[in-house]
């Protein structure tokens, strides 16, 4: 007789680009409330959300997530989400659907890299500017400034802090609590 250790089940997110006609938006809101309100009743439902870029945007972006991968299967196969889908027929189109257990893929751990010297970076490029060009207009300065600091937020900041702080990520007590 052997013996199998069963992996614990990982919590499945899924992110969906939707495009809409803008002229539908409060129609289409009321749709996502609809098929938030169904899903919750799915259980291992854990939670959604959606953003989308402007108000005239024609691409919204959705989330929802659960427990495992066989409880979203149970919601993405069930007869509610067939017709909460339909009933948008003509109004949604979907371009993108992804699937990510835990947050892996979300925010990749990066090559090792300094950290400490980049925090007070944000201060460091307004300084600059205020030196470099002090008669630069608004508008500019703020889009120079944001163009140099989002890379840098993505791709070094923030996977540090992940991997800080992956015990609250995860759900586990603090590493200092025993």
């Amino acid at each position: 007789m052997t013996e199998h250790s069963t992996a614990p089940a990982l919590p499945v997110t899924v992110s969906v680009t939707r495009h809409v006609d803008p002229a539908h938006s409060d129609e289409i809101v009321a749709w996502i409330q609809a098929g938030f309100s169904l899903a919750q009743r799915f259980p291992g439902f854990l939670g959604s959300g959606w953003v989308r870029p402007s108000t005239g945007s024609d691409e919204w972006h959705m989330l929802y997530r659960f427990d495992s991968a066989t409880s979203l299967a149970d919601w993405e196969a069930s007869s509610q989400r067939r017709w909460w889908l339909d009933s948008a027929q003509g109004l949604v189109g979907e371009s993108r659907k992804e699937q990510r257990t835990g947050i892996e893929g979300w925010f990749d751990p990066p090559q090792e890299r300094d950290v400490e010297d980049l925090r007070p970076l944000s201060l460091l490029v307004s300084y600059l500017f205020g030196v470099l060009a002090p008669d630069a207009a608004l508008l500019p300065r703020v889009l120079i400034s944001t163009l140099l600091m989002t890379p840098v937020m993505t791709y070094v900041v923030l996977p540090q802090l992940t991997r800080r702080l992956e015990w609250w990520l995860h759900g586990r007590p603090a590493p200092w609590r025993p």
